[in-house]
């Protein structure tokens, strides 16, 4: 069976909620392996709730259908504070990419406290602005980061310097057309911390529309988490696939 937009493999999902620092609780998904532990972890900040961004934001789902079956990577996906999605309504309101300091540790918390493996925070639009902002202090507890579609809206070149330092990779990729932070641009902009890899999307938008691009960034994920697992295969062994949750549209922010 071809893997597919609309491909659910099997993994164990379990509806998560945690509270943060401030006193709000967050509600999210784990995904893991069905049948041995996991070998490293993706934790998801998704991108900007204000233009529609939430745990179910296309990627972030794709990756939770896929990667723990193909790569035996567990996948924790949550919405930020305020944020709704058929899973539930986090607490809290909208915080600017301050506020939310305070949900990016908990929900790492969450994950150390699961004792799931080797977890890389993975951005997608603001969540990369998220990780840049409030990560540089967590680094001793992470195994890395990767940025997908950084803007550096919120985040300024200082931010991006604090990182020029640390120990784990850190790469960005970056869309060849993307509508905020194409190449050039942001090649000068994560100059300041030479130790980022950029890594170009040849034909890539900001919302990684496309089965292509999709298989791209979860590449991309899995050479990093779990080398052993790359390339991705596009065919699944067993005869069907779990089946579709609710419908979704299938590239949603």
């Amino acid at each position: 069976m071809l893997i597919t937009s609309t491909t659910v493999l099997p993994a164990t999902r379990t509806e998560v909620s945690f509270r943060t620092s401030d006193g709000l609780t967050l509600v999210g998904e784990l995904s893991i392996p069905e049948h041995h532990p996991p070998v490293a972890t993706a934790l998801f900040l998704h991108p900007l709730p204000t233009a529609g961004g939430f745990m179910d934001s296309h990627v972030i789902r794709k990756a939770a259908w896929r990667l723990p079956a193909l790569a035996d990577i567990a996948v924790l996906r949550f919405n930020f504070r305020g944020v709704s999605s058929p899973r539930g309504t986090s607490e809290g309101t909208f915080g600017e990419g301050i506020e939310e300091a305070h949900d990016l540790v908990a929900a790492l918390d969450f994950v150390q406290a699961q004792g799931l493996p080797a977890p890389w925070l993975i951005g997608w639009s603001f969540g990369t602005e998220v990780i840049l902002k409030h990560a540089r202090a967590l680094v001793d507890r992470i195994s890395g980061v990767l940025l997908l579609s950084p803007p550096l809206h919120r985040a300024t070149d200082r931010d991006v310097a604090a990182w020029s330092d640390v120990s784990v990779p850190v790469v960005a990729l970056i869309p060849e057309f993307d509508d905020f932070l194409p190449p050039e641009p942001a090649r000068t902009r994560f100059g300041v911390a030479a130790n980022i890899e950029l890594v170009e999307a040849h034909g890539a938008k900001h919302l990684w529309v496309g089965e292509k691009q999709t298989s791209f960034v979860l590449g991309e994920i899995t050479k990093r988490l779990n080398p052993d697992a790359w390339p991705l295969p596009a065919a699944w062994p067993l005869p069907a696939a779990w089946p579709l949750p609710a419908a979704w549209p299938d590239e949603s922010p």
